[in-house]
């Protein structure tokens, strides 16, 4: 479900060239600041890893990319600013090397992704946008507004927002039903596209 653009084409039609795309996670090793960083092998290993899923994936034929810092457990509300800059620094070393539209999740920090996808000109995030969860990281009530206003702060307009709306390891306070909460975030908070997970990484049911 996303919002439409002037021309009629959804959001994913327009980044992705298709209504379905196929986005493949690059997922990051943990970071520097990190519990499970790997201070030894440091940045290198981090960007070669990355290097080695890029080529792969890009040549299988999928339609996008989303970079997510899915090592860096357990996760925070607010990021340090040293993953924050561990991320946007290996993702611009591969920019030379990516030839499809790729967005930035860093796990659960909308303002931190939106500062790392607007420094490596990314064309999405995903984040947890909206609502409040009793999750395995304490009490979660994020705040789209200030997530759209920094959005415009930043100038950055063209990274659009796509909102997971039943995020993994935490549960919606609100009884309101899936369809509801969709159709509500869409008009109320502006999402550009909506997305549901299951109840941990990996886990589709």
């Amino acid at each position: 479900m996303s919002n439409g653009s002037a021309d009629h084409r959804s959001v994913l039609e327009v980044l992705f060239g298709r209504p379905k795309p196929v986005i493949a996670m690059m997922h990051l090793p943990p970071l520097p600041g990190r519990p499970l960083y790997d201070s030894h092998k440091g940045m290198n290993a981090i960007v070669e890893a990355l290097r080695r899923d890029l080529d792969i994936l890009q040549g299988s034929g999928i339609d996008g990319l989303l970079f997510c810092n899915e090592g860096d457990r357990p996760y925070p509300l607010h990021t340090d600013r040293a993953p924050i800059a561990a991320m946007a620094a290996a993702i611009g070393e591969l920019r030379p090397h990516i030839g499809l539209p790729y967005g930035v999740d860093l796990l659960w920090d909308p303002m931190a992704a939106l500062a790392v996808a607007s420094a490596v000109r990314a064309s999405f995030v995903r984040e947890v946008f909206t609502g409040v969860y009793d999750s395995d990281m304490g009490l979660w009530q994020p705040d789209a507004a200030a997530a759209l206003d920094y959005r415009r702060q930043l100038s950055s307009e063209h990274v659009r927002l796509f909102f997971n709306i039943e995020p993994e390891f935490a549960r919606p306070i609100a009884q309101r039903s899936i369809g509801a909460l969709a159709r509500s975030v869409v008009v109320s908070s502006l999402a550009d596209a909506i997305l549901i997970s299951g109840a941990m990484a990996g886990d589709g049911s």
